[in-house]
């Protein structure tokens, strides 16, 4: 159950901050750990679900941390693994499970993710934040309330990601 609560807090707070890169890290480790696992075969209360998504977070925390350097090269890769990571969570959201059409598409997305970020690179990592966000507490709840699908999960997703979006984005600063 805790392992949940740290998604949504994780999500929240890359829905808040996810512009700076070591947040957006982690979200996309957490992320992509959690669509990882979904593929694999698992115990979902083992040690190894929980170390998976933390250690992938603190890793990519890390890396995109030390890196600022080389924002380009992180801000394409990040936009890549996001592209990927949310693709999957997608998938999951609606319990679609193709087997290895799953990997197609998340490569499709990870595509696309790579071409948002090297266009539109401070606006990419806005939305793409937000979507990392918005899935991981998405996901959090859905772990949380079994019941928590569908519309109910598909709205609360939207509304988390466009909160996000204008939060990050400057829309509720005075001018």
């Amino acid at each position: 159950m805790l392992i949940y609560l740290i998604f949504i807090i994780l999500g929240l707070v890359v829905l808040a901050y996810g512009s700076r890169m070591a947040i957006f890290g982690a979200g996309v480790g957490a992320l992509l750990g959690v669509g990882i696992l979904r593929l694999l075969p698992r115990e979902q209360e083992s040690l190894f679900w929980l170390a998976v998504p933390i250690g992938l977070a603190i890793l990519f925390a890390f890396g995109a941390g030390i890196t600022k350097g080389l924002i380009g090269l992180i801000t394409l890769a990040l936009g890549a693994l996001a592209g990927g990571a949310i693709t999957l969570a997608i998938l999951d959201l609606f319990s679609l499970d193709w087997g290895v059409m799953n990997w197609v598409l998340a490569l499709i997305g990870a595509v696309i993710g790579a071409a948002v970020a090297s266009r539109f690179k401070d606006w990419a990592i806005i939305i793409l934040a937000s979507a990392v966000g918005a899935l991981l507490c998405v996901r959090g709840l859905q772990m949380i309330f079994t019941g928590f699908d569908g519309l109910l999960a598909s709205l609360t997703g939207v509304i988390l990601l466009v909160g996000g979006i204008v939060y990050q984005g400057g829309f509720l600063k005075k001018k």
